[in-house]
């Protein structure tokens, strides 16, 4: 078993079961799991996610801060809201130019393993990220799409355990699209 996927797994459990419960803690554990994420996809040769988890330590700073800014100071939770649906459109098409260009680049240049799944993670966790550092509902949707494919990607490449972090990234994205659609009626 490799420690550091260990290290990553229950650093990166802690971390999304706090964003469930809207928690500005969230960010310290997200910090902690994307720096040992790095190392062992780097090791996976799945570069364009080890890329992805430099974007996840630089934005789980700024949400951090985001998250700080908005939270009252009566509240222990941060608020959330739905997206328009423009901002939709523009998110999905964004993200499905990111995915694919970022894909070929992989494909073409590199020796990724798996480059346009490896991509299609890294394009729609990036939209994903921006979107729950932003605190929009739609976040969970992505994770929830991002978790299923992690997971045979994780499978393909011979990293159980971050599978296995995966399938219950996929049950806590579950609940955190739950109780953020509650917290947003709510508002």
């Amino acid at each position: 078993m490799n420690p550091v996927e260990l290290a990553a797994s229950l650093l990166g459990l802690a971390n999304i079961a706090l964003l469930v419960r809207r928690s500005v803690w969230s960010f310290p554990f997200a910090l902690g799991s994307v720096s040992c994420t790095g190392v062992v996809l780097w090791d996976a040769r799945l570069y364009a996610e080890t890329g992805l988890q430099a974007f996840f330590f630089a934005t789980n700073l700024w949400g951090w801060w985001l998250w700080a800014q908005a939270r009252g100071a009566e509240e222990s939770a941060v608020p959330v809201r739905w997206m328009s649906m423009p901002e939709r459109m523009t998110w999905s098409g964004a993200t499905t130019v990111l995915s694919l260009s970022l894909g070929w680049l992989l494909h073409r240049f590199t020796n990724a393993a798996l480059p346009f799944a490896d991509s299609a993670v890294t394009g729609a966790s990036i939209a994903a990220q921006i979107l729950l550092s932003l605190r929009r509902v739609e976040n969970w949707v992505l994770w929830v799409a991002i978790d299923v494919v992690a997971i045979g990607l994780y499978l393909a490449r011979g990293l159980p355990l971050l599978a296995t972090l995966y399938a219950v990234f996929l049950v806590l994205s579950v609940l955190g699209l739950r109780q953020w659609t509650k917290a947003a009626r709510s508002c």
